[in-house]
Order: C-alpha cells, then structure tokens, then sequence
C-alpha cells in the first residue's frame, strides 16, 4: 500500500491543496488503484515555507503545486503502487 498524504493546513489551503486532493483522488481512481494507495489529509508538515502544497509519498516529501499533480501520479505515486 502506497501511503500519500496531503497537507490541508492554512497555508498549503491557500497554495491549493483542495485541488491536489481532488486531482489525487481522480487519478487513483481512474487507474483503479483504490487498493493500492491510500490517500490522506493532515494539518501542518512544517514546510510551510516551500514553493507548493506539502505532500508525503510513503515518507518522502514533495512540494506540489495543483498543475503538476500529474507528474507526482506518473513518476511517483502510479510507479510505486504498480
């Protein structure tokens, strides 16, 4: 199980982590990984400070922005989980 989590904290709110989640959740779906990833929410990672939204993949992190969640999905997420 591939474990992606996404911040939802105040300022990863304001650089679109409602967009990131989304986008995610219509990724994993649309590639029928349902039971190979779980996606989650969290309060702040403490990288508030980075250029995009805090997301952890299995306890790497990346900062994402809502145009290149497609990136993280391809080359990490769906690589990972198939």
């Amino acid at each position: 199980m591939v474990k992606v989590t996404v911040c939802i904290g105040s300022s990863c709110h304001l650089k679109g982590s409602r967009q990131v989640v989304e986008e995610l959740q219509y990724l994993i779906n649309k590639h029928d990984l349902e039971g190979k990833v779980e996606l989650s929410g969290t309060f702040c990672m403490g990288k508030c400070g980075e250029d995009g939204v805090s997301v952890t993949v299995d306890g790497d992190y990346y900062a994402v922005k809502p145009e290149n969640v497609l990136d993280l999905f391809t080359d990490v997420i769906q690589k990972k989980a198939e």
